[in-house]
């Protein structure tokens, strides 16, 4: 067996070997004496089943077996001719070459490693910014949102018809065909009018009734609607109002003020109005933060720091970023793609820059979190996940689930570590 490895630049080795035919003879030999000692075949005594019968019932698996025995230990002569750290190799090796002739097999293995530089100067490149302020208009309006969110649901003192924005209450029947269908009933149902919850012209059609009154109100289920057997289908809704209801308008005094800060010891309407202020001042901030600075330190970065890349993850994300413009492609384009294979070479070279600048970036947001001593835990990662599963009404479970099962927990973690970090430079985290 001859090995030769070789640095092709600081984050990628190019491994080359030549296996002679009698070195993976040789392989496959020990290993079916090796096998022979552990099965058991009629006619012969277990442990003693000699390596020409192991050959003939076992030949593909063994030689198999053999070339992926020799690969590896072709990696290992590679990185230890580089004295190269296990834990320096990344992702997994790419093969240039694998032939297999007569003689032997040629390979060449390309390996590829972490970049390591010190990350100098990056302070220099952290974008300035003024805090945003919050004037008492705004204060005032977000205020009067929370207090109306705060309101409760009332009667209607004054016999009047439904309008829009009214909570009522009623009874209704759904057919289809004058047929019953599921979950197409209900009694002392709630609904606000104008939140769109219901069928599109459903819920305008009760603008106008009265109380008590009982009405037929028609619609067309939308052809994209959920359920199959009721797509595209005109139903009747027999429909009461029982009750019309408004909210009455709340006021922020200490009472109101004591349950929104429900754990604060002196809880008070001046405390109320800081708290909202602080709020409006966060969310402009973010907006800031994901609009103007992070990209602005992102491209910073990517520009300042110039290192050689590790081929195979340029590979995967280029893939991404290929699947990606695939998800947005019509069933046509798709089909032209699979039926003129040059084109897709075409797009990977047109995502390869970016592809490069996102690897590039990952590997300095590394680095510097790791100078800054900025960390995030994978419990902390599972807990973001379940947190946002539960405020978007998922299964946080199965999202974790979906995470770990599509390896999408180490992208994540990635981006909470890089937000840590930028919030730490550009002082956000105070």
């Amino acid at each position: 067996m001859e090995v030769t490895a070789k640095k092709i630049d600081d984050a990628n080795v190019l491994v080359t070997a030549k296996i002679l035919k009698s070195d993976l003879d040789k392989r496959v030999n020990d290993l079916a004496k090796e096998t022979g000692k552990q099965i058991k075949v009629d006619g012969f005594r277990k442990g003693k089943v000699p390596a020409h019968v192991v050959k003939s019932m076992h030949g593909e698996k063994l030689e198999q077996d053999a070339e992926g025995d020799i690969v590896r230990e072709v990696m290992d002569k590679g990185a230890n001719e580089l004295e190269l750290k296990p834990e320096s190799i990344l992702g997994q090796p790419m093969f240039k070459k694998y032939d297999k002739n007569d003689d032997g097999i040629d390979m060449e293995i390309e390996l590829s490693l972490r970049p390591e530089f010190e990350p100098e100067g990056y302070a220099d490149l952290i974008p300035t910014f003024e805090t945003p302020a919050v004037d008492d208009a705004e204060r005032d309006e977000r205020l009067a949102t929370l207090m109306e969110s705060q309101a409760p649901l009332e009667d209607i003192e004054e016999e009047r018809p439904v309008a829009d924005g009214d909570s009522i209450v009623m009874d209704f029947e759904g057919t289809v065909g004058g047929e019953l269908f599921d979950g197409g009933a209900a009694e002392d149902f709630t609904l606000k009018v104008g939140s769109n919850q219901f069928i599109p012209g459903f819920e305008e059609q009760m603008i106008g009734m009265n109380m008590n009154e009982e009405k037929i109100i028609t619609v067309t289920f939308p052809d994209e609607y959920h359920s199959k057997d009721l797509a595209g289908k005109e139903a009747n809704f027999k429909v009461t109002v029982k009750k019309i209801q408004e909210k009455k308008a709340s006021e922020l005094d200490d009472e109101m003020a004591a349950k929104l800060l429900q754990g604060e010891e002196n809880p008070s309407v001046d405390l109320v109005k800081e708290k909202v202020v602080e709020q409006i001042k966060h969310e402009k901030i973010s907006q800031i933060y994901n609009e103007d600075l992070k990209p602005k330190l992102v491209e910073a970065l990517v520009r300042h720091f110039d290192f050689a890349l590790p081929n195979n993850i340029v590979e995967q994300e280029i893939d991404a970023k290929v699947n990606e413009k695939a998800q947005t492609m019509s069933q046509d384009e798709l089909d032209d793609y699979k039926e003129h294979p040059e084109k897709i070479e075409t797009l990977r070279q047109e995502v390869k820059a970016d592809a490069e600048d996102s690897v590039r970036a990952t590997f300095v947001v590394d680095i510097i979190a790791r100078k800054e001593g900025v960390l995030v835990s994978d419990e902390e990662v599972t807990q973001t996940i379940y947190y946002e599963a539960m405020m978007s009404g998922q299964n946080p479970q199965d999202v974790i689930k979906h995470y770990q099962d599509n390896n999408l927990l180490p992208a994540v973690k990635m981006g909470m570590i890089e937000d840590k970090l930028f919030a730490k430079l550009l002082g956000l985290d105070k």
